[in-house]
């Protein structure tokens, strides 16, 4: 090999309907790691770029919300299996982003494949769990099942740019819903990654869009879209927060807030123990603790049907 042949830099894209575009705006900005060496150039998304990705939310929610759970999963599972073979570069993007060892960043990327497929797994149980038969005073059957509500927006955690990452989009999907994820501004390349991931899996284009850039720039016109439906603003601080929720109440959103210690940081000091469990990162959030199932329940609608069965006869059966 000659000593003269230069390397080929990787460019980063979005990840839009399946496909790779740049930024409409032609904009970039440098990623660095930990120490402020230079990483790559990503894309700076603007406005037109965060609408586009709501469109192809939009064109990929029927389809993906009316695959059957069991298939949801299986899809999910093979995403699964792609991250498992790239395992090396994710370690090496980790390590990078948040300024791990190799050993430390190995054992994140681990437990970020891993919650995948805890979550795929709870694709065709959650409907179990939160739904279910009603007893009614009738002759009815009353019954409860939880439906996706849509095109959700997701501001991924700043600090955590993987399991973090990998802990706010999986629920999401799996329980049928479309998303916008917005990447964490410092550190896009593992999301912008997870990207490429997701197209040679057998995940339909348009469930998943990552932009990269200005978190509040491109949150904004998300919060306020009528197009969504849902909101996570994990990755907002909280006067970012304060100010999308704001948006997003003119068309009745449902909104995850960031955990409760950055919007009452009084609550900080109310003991050792809630400070421990809450500072796993910058983001205020431990990822590496059990999830719990509220993320998967976070963005679903409960839909209750009564069908009817007959009056009932003198012994109380309608049959």
């Amino acid at each position: 090999m000659s000593d003269n042949r230069l390397s080929v830099f990787k460019t980063y894209k979005l990840y839009v309907g399946g496909k790779f575009p740049r930024s409409e705006s032609g904009r970039v900005y440098e990623v660095t790691d930990s120490k402020g060496r230079w990483l790559a150039n990503a894309p700076q998304s603007s406005r037109k770029d965060a609408r586009d990705a709501v469109v192809a939310a939009r064109k990929a929610f029927g389809g993906w919300s009316g695959a059957t759970a069991y298939n949801r999963g299986q899809v999910l599972y093979r995403v699964a299996e792609m991250l498992e073979g790239r395992r090396e570069q994710f370690v090496r993007e980790v390590a990078e982003a948040e300024g791990l060892s190799k050993s430390k960043a190995a054992a994140v990327v681990d437990a970020a494949v891993d919650r995948w497929v805890w979550y795929a797994g709870w694709t065709d149980k959650v409907a179990q769990v939160v739904g279910g038969a009603n007893p009614v005073a009738g002759p009815f059957f009353n019954l409860s099942t939880p439906e996706p509500t849509g095109v959700v927006t997701v501001l991924a955690p700043q600090e955590s740019s993987f399991l973090g990452l990998v802990s706010v989009v999986a629920p999401v999907i799996a329980t049928g819903n479309t998303v916008v994820v917005v990447a964490s501004a410092k550190s896009p390349l593992p999301a912008l990654s997870l990207g490429e991931v997701l197209a040679t899996s057998d995940l339909p284009g348009g469930v998943v869009n990552v932009l990269s850039g200005r978190t509040a720039e491109i949150a904004a016109p998300l919060a306020a879209h009528q197009d969504v439906n849902g909101i996570d603003l994990t990755g907002a601080d909280a006067a970012l927060a304060k100010e999308l929720e704001i948006a997003a109440a003119d068309n009745l959103k449902r909104v995850s807030r960031p955990p409760v210690s950055r919007h009452h940081p009084e609550k900080e000091a109310q003991g050792a123990a809630h400070q421990q469990a809450v500072e796993g990162d910058g983001d205020g959030v431990d990822w590496t603790a059990d999830p719990g199932t509220h993320r998967l329940t976070a963005f679903l609608e409960t839909k209750t049907v009564w069908h009817p069965t007959g009056a009932l006869g003198a012994s109380g059966s309608s049959y």
